[in-house]
């Protein structure tokens, strides 16, 4: 386990639970873009628990690698979903944010190979 993929699943998992509870406290900057895309309000509760599942399951992964890879596989899948929402709902201009929040996890299956 090299320590750039330690750092890399840390990052992920820190940024993937802010945007979970984000989500989960109802913060404007998150909830607002959501309601504009026609994402409905009682899938945010879903969304936010998938989230916050996918930092616990990164961080679980350093010590069953299994998980983190499972973990780090269904955030890259969520970000993925997330930037083709905002794709479908025509913001262009917030595509990058899902990319970005999702990048970590993808950079960490990448060096745990």
């Amino acid at each position: 386990m090299s320590t750039a993929y330690v750092v890399v699943t840390v990052l992920g998992a820190v940024m993937a639970g802010f945007s979970a509870g984000s989500l989960l406290l109802s913060a404007e900057w998150t909830v607002k873009p959501l309601a504009d895309y026609g994402v409905p309000r009682a899938w945010w509760p879903w969304l936010g628990a998938a989230k916050a599942a996918g930092a616990v399951g990164l961080l679980a992964g350093l010590l069953v690698p299994v998980l983190g890879v499972l973990a780090a596989a269904g955030l890259v899948l969520y970000f993925l979903g997330a930037a083709i929402t905002v794709l479908r709902a025509r913001w262009f201009s917030h595509v990058p944010f899902p990319l970005i929040y999702g990048a970590p996890a993808a950079a960490s299956l990448i060096l745990w190979s």
